[in-house]
């Protein structure tokens, strides 16, 4: 049984004030990796604020080194926002990449990290969730109670973990669930 973090999770966002500790923890959750089994305790993922996208792109290098350190069984994720000044997602992840380079990272390990970059913001997805519609070109409607956080969190989990297509997906959220699957395969090629 692990006795430590396997997740790691950077966000954007402030102690306190950000809501993507609870949607992450949730779906973590409800998609039950299968190399975290049983589920330990709160202590397998750790969440860390960062503030904005600029000091989350600053702070990933570090952290991938400090997982590294680790160990195989430890991962990190980074989830961020490509607000309006990004094409897609992969334009934001780029600039993670150039960091990471100048930081002495490699491809191969920097391909180890999972990315779920919403476009314009988590709000959107959970939108798209709630009510199978969402406009990520617009921010997506604040959301106020963690029930419904955590109950889109749930959703998405069985929706990735049914396997079927997802109507109408928005694109942010189908290259998130394509880097998960990609990592999810390769963490059973490892074992």
């Amino acid at each position: 049984m692990a006795s430590r973090t396997q997740i790691v999770c950077l966000h954007e966002g402030k102690k306190g004030r950000s809501i993507d500790p609870l949607f992450i923890r949730s779906l973590l959750k409800s998609l039950n990796p299968p190399w975290i089994r049983p589920w330990p305790g709160n202590n397998v993922v750790r969440t860390v604020d960062c503030g904005g996208r600029s000091d989350l792109i600053a702070k990933m290098p570090r952290e991938l080194q400090q997982c590294l350190a680790m160990g195989a069984d430890t991962t990190l994720m980074v989830w961020a926002d490509a607000d309006d000044d990004r094409d897609d997602c992969e334009q934001l992840k780029s600039a993670f990449w150039k960091t990471a380079k100048e930081a002495g990272i490699t491809s191969e390990q920097f391909e180890g990290v999972v990315f779920a970059i919403a476009k314009d913001r988590i709000e959107n997805w959970i939108q798209f969730l709630r009510t199978g519609t969402t406009d990520e070109s617009m921010e997506g409607p604040r959301i106020k109670h963690g029930r419904e956080l955590a109950d889109a969190a749930r959703l998405l989990g069985a929706k990735c973990l049914s396997g079927a297509p997802i109507k109408d997906i928005p694109k942010s959220l189908e290259w998130s669930c394509e880097n998960w699957r990609k990592f999810k395969h390769t963490h059973k090629s490892r074992d």
